[in-house]
This record gives structure tokens, C-alpha cells and sequence, in this order.
């Protein structure tokens, strides 16, 4: 299993950006797919999973900013970043649990200058 996130950057208070990461090694439409991210000397915390149909799920900070999709043609999910803001900053990383094993991405960057 391998995921690999992409899009980061450097991007001013109320910019955008859009994280990629793409999916091998498992069946990728068959499983739900996190994002996470994480600051220096903090816990790695949740952000959105998809779940590959319906709406997706976010944590109470990001709604109405962040949306989360998929294209399963592509074995990728994608996160939209809206309204960004400096406490966005972080390592981002996607998320995958195939069977009992937890996979993560190795992230990509996502600085906000305020």
C-alpha cells in the first residue's frame, strides 16, 4: 500500500489550495479515506474522511472551508482548502486502514501567512 499526498504550499490568509494524494496497492473505492494533519509538538488530528459515497464528514474547524472527493479512475482523493487561515497550517496526511492495517502518506506541507 502506498499514498502519496501532493499540493502543499505556501499561501496567504484567505487563499486555496487543493491536496492530492494517490492511492495503490489495495481497492481503493472500497475503502474510506482520511485526511489528517499535524503542528510541531501537537497530536496528529483528524480533519475529513470520504467515504466514497454521500457527503463527507469534517472536523467542526474546517466545515464550510474544506471539502473532501475522490475519483476512483484515478484511485485518488482530493482535499479543497478554502478560507484558509494561519491555524491551518500543518502537515497534512491522508489515511487508509485496509483490513487491520493503518497506512499513512508521508504529507505535504500547507503553510498560511497571515
Amino acid at each position: 500500500v502506498q499514498l502519496v499526498e501532493s499540493g502543499g504550499g505556501l499561501v496567504q490568509t484567505g487563499g486555496s489550495l487543493t491536496l492530492s494524494c494517490a492511492a495503490s496497492g489495495f481497492i481503493f473505492r472500497n475503502n474510506v479515506m482520511n485526511w489528517y494533519r499535524q503542528t510541531p509538538g501537537k497530536e496528529r488530528e483528524w480533519v475529513a474522511l470520504d467515504r466514497g459515497s454521500g457527503p463527507g464528514d469534517y472536523r467542526q474547524s474546517v466545515k464550510g472551508r474544506f471539502t473532501v472527493s475522490r475519483d476512483d479512475d484515478k484511485n485518488t482523493v482530493y482535499l479543497q482548502m478554502n478560507s484558509l487561515k494561519p491555524e491551518d497550517t500543518a502537515m497534512y496526511y491522508c489515511k487508509v486502514q485496509d483490513d487491520s492495517t493503518i497506512y499513512w502518506g508521508r504529507g505535504t506541507q500547507v503553510t498560511v501567512s497571515s
